[in-house]
């Protein structure tokens, strides 16, 4: 039996400052785009793991009011879990995202007693990415 990685949700309340982020600072490829009624998901992926689906959404979609209302007060506070991404270039990575409107840096790169080399940012949405050198 093999089981893996197939996708990662990442919610954000903006898809445009979303694909600004992870599209144009970091990379990433749009592989799909679904509109239904005012919002969007928007798939990507990495050149390095085309197979690992990374999806950008609304906390509000299909959600009951309250619970939307709930995630995006939850989003807004950078309260969800961080994402962890690696890249081959991280203070390259670093300059592109410190150039992105909405974008954070949390953590410039540095070497961690965990035994990597890493840096952590917020996306526009207020997601914590923490990026590591490959």
């Amino acid at each position: 039996m093999s089981v893996s990685l197939s996708t990662v949700h990442i919610l954000v309340d903006d898809p445009d400052a979303a694909l600004a982020f992870y599209r144009d600072a970091l990379g990433l490829s749009v592989v799909n785009e679904v509109a239904q009624g005012d919002f969007r998901w928007i798939t990507l992926a990495t050149e390095s793991q085309p197979e690992v689906a990374i999806v950008l959404s609304h906390p509000r979609v299909g959600r009951s009011e309250a619970d939307g209302d709930a995630v995006a007060a939850m989003l807004a506070k950078g309260e969800l879990r961080p994402v962890h991404l690696r890249s081959d270039d991280l203070e390259g990575t670093f300059a592109r995202v410190a150039e992105t409107p909405g974008a954070d840096i949390l953590q410039e790169p540095a070497d961690q007693p965990w035994g990597v080399r890493d840096g952590a940012v917020r996306d526009p949405a207020g997601n914590m990415i923490r990026i590591e050198q490959a």
